[in-house]
């Protein structure tokens, strides 16, 4: 075999009983995991924002911006209702390039997945115990979520795995609610069929258990948008999409029919400036068609401290190493924005 085998890792509980959370956090979590549910099943009509920088690389910083959104959020708390995006794990079109921080916790030093394991509960755990917001992270290995299932307020499954049967039943497995993305080509039967599959109960193995899946009713849609046969970004957020994705939802029979749109990736064709318009178009739509209102339930969106990105080495706080972002002036503009046409 062609690997080397370092050393074995210590399994979640054996994390969680190093770094716990306390019954007070544990009751923050709880709450706002109950006012998300309401969002998904329409017993509530705030708009969500998933929001924050495309990958958490840096510790300060990203509490830093996640303290900003605090104090926003207590001005739009009526109307929207916010779950950061700490996101400690990227998966790579080519494999190579920076994997988050549970690979590197520092971008400039070699991997150490130890250390990127006690560094992501960490983040989590900080901006928690800080900020009092539960937070967003994608799914990229799905034998890793119970290092954070008892501190995350959601979770998305990317694009690139969004047809992988181990993320899909893992998905099954959750209480929180899962976004499932289109894939890069676009198909949305392939997202429609990841929802079908996580909202349905299974009986697979996990971290090396036989487990029995409840299925999870709050499994949902995110549209990104995809790229045609010749590479080029193609959005799916217009009005004819949502309506398209509103008539697949229909045909489905499944539970509580929901999307997110992500502004940002294929939707933009990666200008990250171009997410301003996109949520507002959507808004526009949405006040336009009942079907579509009741069917977007909010936006990601990729916001850091900084406009745009960098290179890793350069340093510059609060400016994304990944994809580009908004920077916090457009974004606090933003999101107040979003508040009215709520």
């Amino acid at each position: 075999m062609n690997m080397e085998f370092t050393r074995k890792l210590p399994i979640p509980k054996e994390v969680k009983e190093m770094y716990p959370i306390s019954a007070d956090l544990i009751n923050i979590v709880d709450d706002r995991a109950k006012e998300i549910k309401k969002i998904f099943t329409g017993e509530s009509d705030k708009l969500i924002l998933i929001i924050g920088p495309c990958s958490a690389d840096n510790e300060d910083s990203v509490i830093d911006y996640i303290t900003r959104l605090r104090e926003v959020q207590e001005k739009v708390k009526d109307k929207i209702f916010i779950i950061p995006r700490i996101y400690t794990n990227k998966p790579r079109t080519t494999g190579d390039g920076y994997k988050g921080m549970l690979h590197q916790p520092d971008p400039n030093e070699k991997p150490d997945m130890f250390k990127g394991i006690v560094a992501i509960r960490e983040l989590h755990m900080r901006a928690l115990r800080e900020t009092g917001f539960s937070c967003a992270d994608e799914m990229l290995y799905p034998d890793n979520y119970r290092y954070l299932n008892d501190v995350l307020a959601y979770v998305a499954i990317g694009a690139r795995s969004v047809e992988n049967q181990e993320h899909r039943l893992t998905a099954s497995g959750l209480d929180i609610p899962v976004g499932m993305k289109n894939p890069t080509a676009g198909d949305l039967s392939v997202m429609m069929n990841a929802i079908t599959a996580a909202q349905h109960k299974h009986t697979f193995i996990y971290r090396g258990w036989e487990v029995h899946s409840q299925g999870n009713p709050l499994a949902h849609a995110i549209l990104r948008g995809y790229l045609n046969k010749h590479g080029q970004s193609q959005p799916n957020y217009h009005y004819e999409d949502l309506i398209f994705l509103s008539e697949l939802y229909e045909k489905s029979g499944l539970a509580n029919p929901a999307v997110i749109v992500d502004t940002n990736h294929a939707n933009s064709g990666k200008k990250y400036l171009e997410q301003i318009r996109i949520a507002k178009e959507v808004m526009h739509s949405c006040r336009h068609d009942a079907s579509i209102k009741k069917l977007v339930k909010g936006f990601m969106i990729e916001s850091y401290i900084e406009d745009g990105t960098q290179k890793i080495g350069e340093d510059i706080y609060g400016k994304s190493i990944t994809d580009p972002c908004l920077g916090w002036e457009k974004t606090e503009k933003l999101i107040f924005d979003l508040a009215d046409l709520a």
